[in-house]
């Protein structure tokens, strides 16, 4: 019996034999990449039971209230946030109309987010990740090992509402999460709830392989029930030969156009979910054709459609999408304008969000023609504290970053920063002359847009 590393026990406290078999399994495979990171569920075994109890509570309860309609456990929530939360304890007592309270937005959060984590969340087990900013503010988020496992819980949802249950648990591989970008956090773990199955995070850049061609032999290796990505990771897994296809691909963080999700599951002959989910909520809605519209998946997650002005529109007006409640403890929102639009209706299947606008995969072209991804520039100017800035390309393939006025004094290392990551043909400067959101990523360049 071999003996449990300190790193191992940190990040796998309930780790069996046969999850460790797993890890060495993933990590040690002849065609693996280079894994640049290590990560861990760091769940105790009394929150694997909770998490299971959990999982049949919400995997099929129904979401019982209807736009303008407030649920039941809202108040309860409302009290508990402006009674232990220190940004709403500050403006005293919560208003009689749900309405009237204030709204935020994730500036709010970026701007302090130890505001908005209660009171009551013990310290010792909070952890925190930084979000891309790839629509607006970069930003800490408040987490926890429990909240991070809750995601399962809702992907599952949105599988069992394409006639999908997951069966993969001890030596299996369950998931593997697959990114594209020069430089991305790859790990590889297990998932206690599903009998230490494994799961990876895999970088499909070629850089991050020995081969090109042992991207496919390590993926037909591991030959996961589900792959998860966005639209620009999906593009290039459609390159590789493989012999072994999932049982459903997850789409996530970007919008997906219905044409490449028909040409997805066409070239791998299973069902692809178009997910919306946010950083600081997890799983929102997944996109049921037929009924028109993005299904939402949580129910102690309600959801108004708001104007300009912050005041809920006639059902069936498009609108700002604005969330209150969700399973992240460590943060609960209330009242969060998200800078997605879209209109609400009632299906047979539920609430759903209908003409859902959010975030969009672009890419953008060097001098040499090759493509960069909108994730990679992200990553080139994520030393800078940059609380938004936006980045175009023109139809010529000059380029422009927008910086907002507090922080052009930052303009010269912004560009250093992007000329070491690709050859720009030519990069403007320009100053962001609005308060609200921008679109971050925008291009009149061909090919752009995948």
């Amino acid at each position: 019996m071999s003996l449990a590393t300190s790193q191992e026990i940190s990040n796998f406290p309930t780790l069996s034999e046969h999850g460790r078999a797993m890890l060495d399994f993933m990590t040690e495979h002849p065609s693996a990449p280079t894994f640049r990171n290590q990560s861990g569920n760091r769940l105790l075994e009394n929150e694997v039971e909770k998490l299971r109890d959990f999982e049949k509570k919400h995997i099929g309860q129904p979401i019982t209230w209807a736009p303008g309609l407030e649920p039941d456990w809202l108040r309860q929530f409302i009290a508990h946030v402006f009674t232990h939360v220190p940004h709403y304890r500050a403006l005293g007592s919560a208003p009689q109309k749900f309405a009237d309270i204030p709204t935020i937005n994730r500036a709010d959060l970026a701007a302090d987010i130890a505001a908005f984590v209660p009171d009551t969340v013990p310290l010792e087990r909070l952890i925190n990740f930084r979000t891309t900013g790839t629509t607006g503010h970069p930003m800490l988020i408040a987490s926890h090992p429990v909240v991070a496992a809750r995601y399962l819980t809702f992907h599952k949802r949105a599988l069992l509402l394409n006639g999908i249950r997951l069966r993969h648990g001890r030596g299996q591989v369950g998931v593997v999460l697959v990114g594209f970008q020069q430089r991305c956090f790859t790990y590889t773990s297990v998932t206690p709830t599903m009998d230490d199955s494994g799961l990876a995070k895999i970088n499909l850049h070629v850089d991050d392989w020995r081969e090109p061609e042992d991207r496919a032999r390590y993926l037909d290796a591991l030959a996961p029930e589900v792959m998860t990505g966005d639209p620009l990771s999906f593009a290039e897994l459609t390159k590789l030969e493989l012999t072994k296809l999932p049982r459903a691909l997850i789409s996530v963080s970007m919008a997906l156009s219905a044409g490449m999700r028909q040409m997805l599951e066409a070239r791998f002959h299973c069902p692809v979910l178009d997910i919306y989910s946010l950083n600081e909520v997890g799983p929102v809605a997944v996109y049921d054709a037929a009924v028109g519209g993005h299904l939402l998946l949580q129910p102690e997650l309600y959801v108004e459609i708001l104007d300009s002005k912050g005041q809920p529109v006639a059902t069936g007006q498009r609108g700002e999408i604005c969330l209150s409640g969700g399973f992240n403890f460590c943060m609960p929102l209330l009242r969060y304008r998200t800078g997605d639009f879209a209109s609400m209706a009632i299906s047979a299947k539920g609430p759903m969000l209908v003409g859902l606008a959010g975030r969009s995969p672009v890419r953008f072209q060097t001098r040499t023609g090759a493509w960069v991804n909108n994730i990679d520039i992200t990553h080139a100017l994520q030393a800078l504290p940059l609380p938004q800035y936006g980045f175009h390309q023109r139809a010529d393939g000059r380029s422009v970053i927008r910086l907002a006025p507090s922080v052009m004094h930052l303009a010269d290392e912004a560009k250093q920063a992007l000329a070491s990551l690709f050859n720009i043909r030519q990069l403007i400067v320009e100053t962001i002359t609005t308060d609200n959101k921008i679109l971050q990523y925008t291009s009149d360049l061909e090919g752009a847009h995948p």
